[in-house]
């Protein structure tokens, strides 16, 4: 039986540059390759190809998905295994913790032709500092939009009640948790619930849910608590000891959105725009902030307001995402210099004795 395939992010272009939690979700592997090259030397390829390999064989894998381009790989795990596969080149610079007897690199760049490359030094040092730049006034642009959104939060933050706040988690968490306690040290791994690509905004909330009997859609507005209310549910599946799955926000990694705790069953999220869901089965369940905690009238009290902001902060993501379109369209260019300097026979070779040695692994 094949197996399946669940997708998420780890690293993410945040409006604090790029972040990521890829030590959280590769700490408890036994094995590690670390794969090192620059741009077209197939590291997501091979990454995909032995994923796929495994998942015939009837394993469940995981995909870490680029942010820089959704389609392509940053890491791949193989969970019953505790094996996986990630991208070690900039910007996510993996430290080994163990290396050569847990982590081993693989350094993709050994198949370059190098005298083809010679003649295109000042073409790549050209893109490169190029992409440099469009990622740096992404990030510049998206700290500009999260200063806005700061000024929409403050709205709705005006009109909390605290007190109510406070009981709806309490009540959640005795709707969630019961009695529920592990007394062990919980499993915690930190993600991102979806990123700024170039494609726009992309999130795997329905992969990552659809197993869940139950799935909790929180809706409301910027500033109505969903955060604080997300965190006191993760603090308190940890301090149960009972794995969880934390879910940071792709604009502000310092914000939650959503929590996973399988062993009970539920996933509850922040199902507003840019990730809006909306229950289409049993067992989906929708929870409103704004309705409540927020006092009522504030949407039409400040309805002018609200929407010269969302316009503000709507412009600028768009203007963000422009700079991730260029640098994803730099590189690609750049890709191709590299990919018709490729030896893909010895790439291939690589990809075989890595896939040899899962084997041996397996088989022990």
């Amino acid at each position: 039986m094949t197996g399946k395939i669940r997708h998420y992010f780890a690293g993410g272009n945040t409006a604090k540059g790029f972040h990521h939690f890829f030590d959280s979700n590769l700490s408890s592997l036994n094995r590690l390759w670390i794969l090192k090259g620059g741009p077209g030397t197939g590291k997501s390829t091979l990454m995909k190809q032995i994923g796929h390999a495994w998942l015939e064989k009837g394993y469940n894998i995981e995909w870490i998905h680029c942010a820089g381009d959704p389609d392509s790989l940053d890491g791949m795990i193989i969970p019953a295994l505790k094996i996986g596969l990630v991208d070690g080149t900039a910007p996510h610079i993996l430290e080994p913790t163990a290396p050569g007897a847990k982590e081993e690199y693989v350094n993709l760049g050994q198949a370059w032709n190098r005298k083809k490359l010679e003649n295109h030094v000042k073409e790549v040092e050209k893109y490169n500092k190029e992409i440099e730049g469009c990622y740096k006034e992404a990030y510049q642009t998206f700290a500009e939009a999260l200063k806005i959104h700061d000024e929409w939060e403050e709205i709705y933050i005006g009109k909390l009640d605290r007190e109510a706040a406070d009981k709806l988690a309490k009540s959640y968490i005795q709707k969630l948790f019961g009695e529920s306690n592990d007394n062990r040290k919980a499993d915690v791994k930190h993600r991102f619930l979806g990123a700024a690509t170039p494609k726009g905004a992309v999130d795997y909330v329905p992969n990552l849910t659809y197993e869940l009997p139950k799935r909790y859609f929180i809706k409301g507005r910027p500033g109505t608590g969903k955060s604080t209310f997300l965190k006191k549910i993760a603090q308190t599946a940890e301090d149960r000891g009972l794995d969880v799955e934390i879910y940071h926000c792709g604009f502000d990694p310092g914000s939650l959105d959503m929590v996973i705790v399988r062993k009970l069953g539920f996933a509850i999220f922040d199902s507003t725009a840019p990730h809006e869901y909306f229950p289409e089965r049993e067992g989906d369940e929708i929870l409103d902030t704004y309705e409540e905690i927020i006092q009522k009238g504030t949407d039409e009290e400040n309805l002018h307001q609200i929407k010269e902001i969302r316009d503000r902060y709507n412009a600028k993501m768009n203007e963000g995402t422009a700079c991730l379109k260029k640098a994803k369209h730099l590189h690609d260019e750049l890709e191709s210099i590299y990919i018709q300097a490729m030896d893909f026979k010895r790439v291939e070779q690589i990809q075989q004795a890595i896939h040899t040695q899962i084997e041996e692994i397996a088989e022990t």
